[in-house]
């Protein structure tokens, strides 16, 4: 099974610009109900990022609860770990459980397609078992 056939597709990502308060995109995630956003490239030429709770809780700390002095680009993983659409998922799971995290972008010839997640692999699992 590849990639594409299980990520969740662009259309349905939040994506928020770099410069974007993190207080704004703690409303979003909240309003969307999402645990991550996916933050714009500057430029063509440039990468995504991603920004987890994660993100937000280590910010949070850091400032000592000041979030209003920050904006994405100061606490996004950029670029964001990312794999083809094309790539079988069992790699995908491999690099997810290798570099500990749980989403990893879906990008081909730098532009991004959606995500996938440690969820959306282990509802293939969930289902094969049925």
């Amino acid at each position: 099974m590849l990639v594409e056939e299980i990520m969740t597709p662009k259309e349905r990502l939040t994506m928020v610009p770099q410069m974007a308060p993190v207080r704004r995109v703690i409303e979003l995630m909240k309003a969307h109900g999402v645990k991550s956003v996916v933050v714009e490239k500057s430029s063509p030429h440039g990468a995504y990022g991603l920004v987890t709770y994660k993100n937000i809780l280590q910010s949070i700390v850091a400032e000592e609860g000041d979030i209003d002095l920050l904006n994405v680009y100061d606490i996004a993983s950029s670029p964001a770990i990312s794999v083809s659409r094309k790539l079988d998922i069992k790699y995908a799971a491999r690099l997810m459980v290798g570099s500990r995290i749980k989403r990893l972008l879906v990008v081909d010839d730098n532009e991004i397609y959606g995500i996938l997640t440690m969820s959306d692999i282990i509802g293939v699992l969930m289902k094969e078992v049925e």
